[in-house]
């Protein structure tokens, strides 16, 4: 089997059809990545309690707490993290209980499954400070490349995609070759109309040329769906670049998600799968472990080896305040008993739908931009883990179900995982875990004809599994048997509540929204001692990922450590690569923007 282990410096590897090489090599010539070690220091910075105080509250310990946590015990500050659950929040592993025996752990579960696309800068940044033994880039080394990449349509030809790999460098960069680049890489085995390809990528190369005060004023207030004019065009271009992009790549719907954001991450998805930024690495990487073995696990002993506390069973359920600041925070046990905290700096790392119950009148009085919170949204992205006797031969990477009602990816994970799965996990039966992301809950089935929210736990195995296997079983050997499933595991932070026929779900997940930018708050805030982590805060990467949470972690401590004038360097901080080769056209469309006319392809 070929090395799949990553140096920090690794390129893609390279792609067999030489006409996507030469189309993709035209933006080769994009340039480096703008690397910022910004300090995060704001115009207008917020007062300061110039009190000298060295205490932090981190009130969660999910990745924005945990990173938090680590940039500020590193600067030499006292540190508490306070979380109600489980290290790592929706980032860790969630074992099936149980199910382990003769010595062997339980069958790893996961909150859907790990994704590193090369063009997370701050996630493996942290990663290379987190030790493991045997590895001399910490954790980082635990990250493994996929092979490619299947997009299976049920009655149709699936198309495998390899790794996408470095492309030939040309000479010309003009918004001609880029649209040749494009129609190379997105007609690959699709059948999407010609004038309907055109209409798409003409779309995407307008994006790309478009300013970013065009970007923030126009495409933040229009949808994907509106943006790639989705009405009356076929159902393979509603399939495969309308909903693959948006519901099963980014976990965003399109006919909701704004363009702004979704062309950004498009964009770098583009760029990345290029070859043509160098401080990006591999597009596809996944754990070499269950994430807690692989990465949080370490990361936890990491940071109580530096001095950080970890108050477990915590819940925060009030702020406290006086003298314009807060003077402390109510806290409740897994028993139900009160308590009181005090710290001499608080950062909020908890989930915006948590966060948001904490907005009592006396906040919002001493920072009333706050309020917006109350308008971003939440929805389910939870996962299902399907345990096989017999290893499903679908992809050597992910697997995009396209054209499933409820927007199914997955990946068999085993593959990827060090050790002998049989030997380490479960009873010794299963040999695979095949772990699944439901990205749409709202659709209506193939088996019951109702959305996964409406679906017992029983149901949501059974449709899981038949949609899945509507996609792949067409073919003359089923690649999915029923006789192959020795467990199922649903996420449990879906619970049926009887009184309503309908699941609850615990742990949500930040949907982007048209229009949603303005109600993103900051880091800092207007109360001088509270600071806010969590992957609602604005980021560069504006979508609910671990980097966007990683990314507003930093931005918070950096906004504390001037607040407590600390002499300590700031985090560093990362931005998405923007092509420098493209500004004369930004440039242009700017001053188009800013005399109220359209893009100059618009027209």
């Amino acid at each position: 089997m070929r090395d799949r282990n990553l140096r920090h410096d690794q390129v893609n590897v390279g792609l067999s059809r030489r006409a996507v090489l030469t189309g993709i090599g035209a933006l080769a010539g994009i340039g480096a990545v703008n690397l910022l070690t910004a300090t995060g220091r704001a115009a207008h910075a917020t007062p300061a309690l110039r009190t000298g105080g060295r205490s932090v509250a981190v009130l969660g310990g999910g990745m924005a707490g945990l990173t938090a946590a680590h940039e500020l015990a590193e600067r030499g500050f006292t540190v508490t993290v306070y979380e109600p659950t489980a290290l790592g929040g929706k980032a860790r592993s969630i074992t099936a209980p149980g199910t382990g025996t003769g010595g062997r752990s339980d069958l790893p579960g996961e909150h859907g499954f790990r994704f590193f696309p090369g063009f997370y800068q701050h996630i493996p940044d942290t990663m290379h400070r987190i030790p493991f033994p045997g590895n001399p880039n910490g954790v980082f080394d635990n990250l493994v490349a996929a092979g490619g990449f299947r997009m299976s349509v049920a009655g149709g030809p699936d198309l495998m995609m390899p790794a996408p790999g470095a492309p030939t460098r040309l000479e010309m960069y003009n918004a001609d070759v880029l649209r040749d680049s494009l129609t190379a890489m997105f007609t690959m085995g699709t059948s999407v109309p010609a004038p309907e390809m055109s209409v798409f990528l003409k779309k995407l190369v307008m994006f790309l040329t478009s300013s970013i005060e065009r970007r923030d004023g126009e495409w933040e207030h229009q949808t994907w769906a509106q943006t790639l004019e989705v009405a009356g065009k076929s159902q393979a271009y509603r399939t495969v670049l309308v909903s693959a992009l948006t519901r099963q790549l980014v976990a965003a719907r399109p006919d909701r998600a704004s363009t702004r954001t979704i062309g950004r991450i498009g964009q770098a998805f583009v760029l990345n799968a290029a070859g043509v930024v160098p401080e990006y690495g591999h597009l596809d990487r996944l754990l070499n472990a269950p994430t807690n073995e692989a990465w949080i696990d370490p990361w936890a002993a990491m940071l109580r080896g530096i001095g950080v506390r970890f108050e477990m069973g915590k819940k925060i359920v009030g702020l406290e305040m006086a003298g314009g600041r807060i003077s402390g925070a109510r806290v409740v046990d897994e028993t139900g008993r009160a308590s009181a905290i005090e710290a001499d700096w608080y950062v909020s790392a908890m989930p915006v739908e948590r966060a948001v119950e904490l907005l009592t009148p006396q906040l919002l009085d001493a920072d009333p931009t706050l309020a917006g919170m109350r308008e971003l949204v939440v929805d389910w992205m939870v996962g299902v883990q399907f345990f096989l006797r017999r290893s499903a031969p679908l992809s050597d990477g992910h697997v995009a179900y396209l054209g499933s009602p409820w927007a199914l990816t997955s990946i068999n994970q085993a593959q990827f995982w060090r050790g002998d799965f049989a030997a380490r996990y479960g009873d010794g039966s299963a040999v695979d875990c095949l772990s699944v992301d439901i990205s749409d809950w709202d659709s209506p089935g193939i088996l019951y004809g109702k959305p996964a929210k409406r679906c017992s736990r029983e149901e949501i195995f059974a449709e899981t599994w038949a949609q899945m296997q509507r996609s792949v079983n067409d073919g003359p050997t089923p690649m999915l048997r029923d006789e192959d499933v020795v467990h199922r595991f649903l996420d449990p932070g879906v619970a049926w509540d009887p009184g309503r026929s309908a699941n609850t779900n615990a742990t949500p997940l930040l949907v982007n929204t048209v229009g949603s930018l303005e109600h993103r708050p900051h880091a800092r805030t207007a109360i001088p001692n509270l600071f806010l982590a969590g992957d609602y805060i604005r980021t560069d990467i504006d979508l609910a990922t671990m980097e966007s949470a990683n990314e507003s972690a930093r931005a918070a401590v950096n906004a504390l450590l001037e607040a407590a004038d600390s002499p300590a360097p700031p985090c560093a901080m990362y931005r998405l690569h923007e092509p420098a080769e493209l500004a004369p056209m930004r440039a242009l469309d700017a001053q188009r923007y800013a005399a109220g006319l359209p893009h100059i392809l618009q027209t």
